[in-house]
């Protein structure tokens, strides 16, 4: 498996990847405007040149990142693939000078495995709800949300 960037000409197979999981329930489509809007936020994971897991790091302050739109296709999952993902991204966030990433999702036993905790979506800062507005499920968010010190 190789991580790497993701690239413009990536956003399609992003997109197709992303929202079959949000098909199945596991997380919640993204738009192609947000993928184009937030490339370069995005981490790709490949097997023979082929997408396999997909997410983003997002700074939402000066010491909060948000871990996005992880997915990972079906043939590859429990494969170790997205927890080398998450890991990747919170060595990026640690790199940046973050101390602390969280998540919103539909698997919080995912997260545990990688140490996270369940926290109460109240305990998140207003910031992180500026882009919730623009959410299907606004206002009635069913999403988990998971935290972690680094």
């Amino acid at each position: 498996m190789k991580l790497r960037k993701a690239r413009i000409a990536d956003v399609e197979a992003m997109m197709s990847l992303i929202n079959s999981n949000a098909e199945q329930g596991l997380m919640l489509p993204r738009s192609r405007n947000m993928l184009y809007e937030n490339i370069r936020e995005f981490l790709l994971a490949e097997v023979d040149e082929n997408l396999v897991g997909v997410a983003s790091l997002h700074i939402l302050w000066s010491d909060l990142a948000e871990i996005r739109a992880l997915a990972v296709a079906s043939d590859y999952k429990r494969k170790g693939i997205g927890t080398q993902i998450v890991k990747t991204l919170e060595d990026e966030a640690r790199e940046l000078g973050c101390a602390k990433v969280f998540a919103l999702t539909y698997q919080p036993e995912f997260f545990k495995f990688c140490g996270y905790k369940e926290v109460s979506k109240d305990q998140m800062p207003q910031k992180v709800w500026t882009e919730c507005i623009n959410c299907i499920k606004f206002p009635n968010c069913d999403e988990i949300a998971v935290s972690k010190i680094l």
